[in-house]
């Protein structure tokens, strides 16, 4: 007797939310998706992922280290680890990331390079003035992260 493959589920339906993940995490705020993203100097996006909002901001950085190739300094928040530092380190980047305020043994960092920061955060602004961007639409990840490609596109290489 051959085995049946049948289509029904009980309990857990994966065939109900398609092969691909939605993107969209639980988070102290609700249902929220992290975009990941690497800027350059002028405040220009390099590089973009799309991660659920629980998702670790380590994993994030990560899958992100590849497109880090040509960069001297990486300028990073409070949030980020001994370990990507350490990784930073091999690659010949300085990383710019002051540790965080309850840490023991504080780790010098660059101050004045370190004020430049919030070019990441304007460039994050820029895209959220999209009202599609910042509200999030779009229920699928592709059709979202398509937005924000179509966005950055028009904000930073079209101008």
């Amino acid at each position: 007797m051959t085995p049946r493959i049948s289509r029904r589920t009980y309990g857990s339906q994966p065939f109900k939310k398609g092969d691909v993940p939605r993107r969209i995490g639980r988070t102290k705020g609700g249902l929220n998706s992290k975009p990941h993203a690497v800027c350059d100097g002028r405040s220009k996006l390099v590089a973009l992922l799309l991660f659920e909002g629980q998702m670790s901001d380590y994993k994030g950085a990560g899958l992100l280290l590849p497109a880090l190739l040509k960069a001297k300094e990486l300028l990073a928040d409070r949030g980020y680890a001994d370990w990507f530092r350490a990784v930073l380190g091999k690659k010949g980047i300085t990383p710019c990331i002051p540790p965080r305020k309850n840490r023991k043994t504080q780790i010098e960092y660059n101050r004045a390079l370190y004020k430049q920061r919030h070019k990441v955060e304007n460039m994050f602004g820029r895209l959220k003035d999209w009202r599609r961007i910042a509200t999030r639409y779009d229920r699928c990840p592709h059709t979202f992260f398509s937005a924000i490609c179509i966005a950055s596109t028009v904000i930073f290489y079209l101008n």
